[in-house]
């Protein structure tokens, strides 16, 4: 990231003088070295957005840049970034304010969780409720191609158990239709896995693939989700599309809940576990890097039995 050339003086200017303040107050020479680069990639990310000042940042452009974070792959190494370097450009931003306030500028708001323990578990849906999101998706929109994608991205989400981001990162390639596997290729700390697609799954993945995809128009790339426009479809409209998705339901209890792209993904773990599948089975069909992080569903798994 420190290869970025930042067109905007101020920005320039601004870097120099917190490299230079880092070192007076006797950081680390690490510290000083790298929480420039990170606030370096920030500085680029808005002026790519035509953010040039300071005081025009808001609450919204942090954390659609920290989605953008999760969402980009590593340089070095095939994947995403891992949490501790989430946590680095977290400490960079905050550390960069820290440096507005006390030389009397404008800052902004940073309202950003650290990377260090698994998230909460808040809502998990039941297999009749997941059952109801996929009938949704026959009358989810007026067009074909948009319903075709809508049910395709549940299958990722929840048959395929994906995070938002290895969703946003599958290429056409990597659904091996004659394999009846997917190819997880940019998961979290860098690891690769193939999941396995069932003949319903995967004629879902085929009718999208070879159906609606062709309608949307094209701009030669290889993302396998496409928006309307023919570009990768992004974290924030998968997002959405959930929300609307739930929007056009009568059930009342599950309107109440929080549905999420992770939601899915925490769903199916726990209706795995429900059916008996080995906990290191499950491990392995979620990407996990090790038994610990799956091991909390056998907590929610327990507490939903005693509800």
């Amino acid at each position: 990231m420190k290869k970025l050339k930042l067109q905007n003086q101020s920005y320039k200017a601004l870097l120099l003088n917190f490299k230079e303040w880092l070192d007076i107050l006797g950081y680390s020479k690490s510290t000083v070295y790298y929480m420039p680069i990170f606030l370096q990639e920030f500085f680029y990310w808005l002026e790519q957005r035509s953010i040039n000042k300071i005081e025009n940042i808001s609450l919204k452009n942090v954390t659609d840049y920290y989605e953008y974070l999760n969402e980009r792959c590593n340089e070095r190494k095939s994947g995403g970034l891992s949490k501790a370097y989430l946590n680095k450009h977290q400490g960079a931003l905050k550390k960069f304010r820290e440096y507005l306030k006390k030389h009397g500028a404008k800052s902004f708001k940073i309202h950003l969780r650290f990377e260090e323990k698994d998230p909460e578990i808040k809502d998990v849906l039941t297999q009749d409720e997941i059952k109801e999101l996929f009938e949704i998706t026959n009358h989810s929109s007026q067009h074909l191609r948009t319903r075709l994608r809508d049910k395709a991205l549940l299958v990722c989400l929840y048959s395929c158990g994906l995070r938002r981001s290895e969703v946003t990162n599958l290429d056409i390639g990597d659904v091996l239709f004659d394999r009846s596997l997917l190819f997880v290729k940019k998961a979290k700390n860098f690891k690769q896995r193939y999941v396995p697609l069932n003949k319903y799954n995967r004629r879902i993945l085929e009718d999208y693939r070879y159906e609606a995809r062709l309608l949307y128009p094209s701009e030669n790339n290889e993302a396998f989700f496409i928006n309307r426009y023919g570009k990768r479809l992004q974290g924030q409209d998968m997002a959405r599309r959930l929300e609307y998705i739930l929007s056009l339901s009568d059930n009342k209890e599950l309107k109440q809940k929080h549905i999420t792209p992770h939601c899915l993904r925490h769903s199916i773990a726990t209706h795995l576990l429900q059916q008996e599948v080995k906990l290191e089975d499950i491990q392995q069909f979620l990407g996990h890097s090790s038994l610990k992080a799956t091991q909390i569903y056998t907590h929610l798994v327990e507490k939903l039995d005693d509800q």
